[in-house]
């Protein structure tokens, strides 16, 4: 039994064109004694691409709990494992969770051999708004639970991402329309990568439009990006009906009361109610 424990390493895979895949990346999966693969089937024809023929364990949803401490053992006994999912970075939207949390409670070094993310992908050419984002991952298959979660992007000032399958990606879109101003700007992205790559860029009211337009277009995997709402903070600005309510509130608050009060109800930062109620008694 080896006195040093192996590495983890979670390794980015290309999402569709297989040139993606870094040296790093090829340099690690050739060095390591096993790869933990999402399918072996699917990641067998990349690895023999490269000419990589290390040994390779399923690790997936279905198993994760059970396998993870294998892993873990194997690690602890001075192996080095390379976690892969079918495509792009491990768990995000996919397995590893638990044996990267695992592995660090235990000590194991975890390092990562960064790549390709749809996610990541998505957003760099999407035109919206990249400082800020909330990725939520694959959406409920029903519409009800869909629908209250698209609600809850509705009111963030961010970029909000989300994946879809090619199954469900018209009825998504319907409920983002059901809920949605429809002048909001939303983009999706299509089979990224691939063949037949689509960036489709409009507004909520237009985009099942353009989708059913398309021959093609309900076919792959989806990275669906919604612009935020107008931000308040960045243009520094109150509207009537909220300055209104705040003027109200004054009639018998205090500056501090009133502001408090007024953030309750129109959901404004209170910071930004205090500033315009020290103008308004001022």
């Amino acid at each position: 039994m080896s006195n040093k424990t192996g590495t983890l390493f979670v390794v980015a895979t290309p999402i569709g064109n297989l040139a993606d895949l870094s040296l790093r990346a090829v340099e690690t999966l050739k060095g390591v004694d096993l790869i933990a693969a999402e399918d072996t089937r699917h990641s067998r024809p990349l690895l023999q691409h490269y000419g990589i023929d290390q040994p390779l364990q399923a690790y997936h949803e279905h198993n994760e709990g059970t396998m993870a401490e294998r892993l873990i053992q194997r690690m602890e006994d001075g192996e080095s494992i390379a976690l892969i999912s079918d495509a792009g970075t491990p768990l995000i939207s996919d397995p590893g969770y638990s044996l990267v949390r695992r592995a660090r409670e235990v000590g194991i070094t975890v390092a990562p051999v960064p790549g390709a993310s749809a996610l990541i992908a998505a957003l760099s050419v999407s035109g919206l708004p990249t400082d800020s984002f909330t990725f939520y991952g694959f959406m409920p298959r029903t519409s009800g639970k869909r629908r209250a979660v698209i609600a809850g992007f509705m009111e963030r000032n961010e970029t909000s991402i989300f994946y879809e399958s090619s199954h469900r990606i018209l009825a998504a879109l319907e409920d983002v329309q059901a809920v949605f101003p429809p002048e909001r700007k939303i983009v999706v992205a299509r089979e990224l990568t691939k063949l037949h790559e689509t960036i489709l860029s409009a507004t909520v009211s237009e985009i099942c439009e353009l989708i059913l337009d398309n021959p093609h277009g309900q076919k792959g995997e989806f990275v669906v990006l919604l612009e935020g709402a107008p931000s308040l903070k960045k243009n520094n600005r109150l509207t009537s009906e909220q300055k209104r309510i705040l003027v109200v509130l004054l009639k018998s608050c205090s500056v501090k009361t009133a502001s408090e009060l007024a953030a309750e109800i129109t959901g404004v930062k209170k910071k930004l109610l205090y500033q315009e109620a020290l103008r308004l008694v001022g």
